[in-house]
């Protein structure tokens, strides 16, 4: 397209607010292409109003949660977690898959701190919402935040298993994680957004947290 023919941007100002609104476009044909263990490949048709439809496959996700758990001294609970797609040893919070049973999104968070991290909290707030990739799945995460933790009795704990049997663990200072997420360290999507929204709700003296009943993307 030549410059002269480019289609101006719309402006949103400051007054207008920015916010994402779901506006889901006519689907012509939808195929299943592959059905797996924990999410689905799909292809739809769509008709995005601009003539013939247009073919979009992506990944069809149950959702998930990310918890940020911060000690009584500021640190961040961090795990280390072998992740085959990217042949890589990442660093992330306690997360898990929505069971699909009825478990709110809060069950669900505390259920993943208790079975990954040996951890009862009993305060929780919603820190902040996000699709992974929203370009090529509807794989959405709620993260909450954590605090007032204590142990789950040994006699009570969770018997890990493959990936999760040996993950390491690390108590981080949050100044120290967000560190590691600006220089380039630590690469787990719920890890980098959920520890940049715990530092930017810690230094607005926690203001920006949303109560549990919040609406959720999904």
């Amino acid at each position: 397209m030549a410059a002269d023919d480019a289609r101006p941007l719309d402006v949103v100002t400051a007054s207008d607010g920015v916010g994402d609104a779901p506006a889901p476009a006519p689907v012509v044909a939808s195929r299943l292409i592959h059905h797996g263990r924990i999410w689905d490949l799909c292809s739809d048709d769509v008709d995005l109003g601009h003539g013939a439809a247009v073919v979009r496959d992506y990944v069809r996700h149950p959702g998930a949660v990310a918890v940020i758990a911060l000690d009584d001294a500021g640190r961040v609970l961090l795990q280390r977690q072998y992740r085959h797609p990217v042949r890589s040893l990442l660093w992330e919070p306690p997360a898990g898959l929505l069971d699909g049973d009825g478990e709110s999104l809060r069950d669900a968070a505390a259920r993943e701190l208790a079975e990954e991290a040996d951890l009862v909290a009993a305060q929780w707030d919603v820190l902040v919402d996000y699709y992974t990739t929203p370009g090529s799945s509807d794989e959405a995460i709620r993260i909450f935040l954590a605090r007032g933790l204590t142990q789950v009795p040994e006699d009570q704990r969770h018997q890990r298993e493959d990936e999760e049997r040996d993950m390491a663990a690390v108590w981080l200072p949050l100044d120290a994680a967000v560190a590691a997420v600006l220089g380039g360290r630590v690469h787990n999507p719920s890890a980098v957004v959920g520890i940049l929204a715990a530092a930017q709700a810690k230094a607005k003296e926690w203001a920006t947290l949303r109560p549990l009943g919040s609406p959720w993307v999904r």
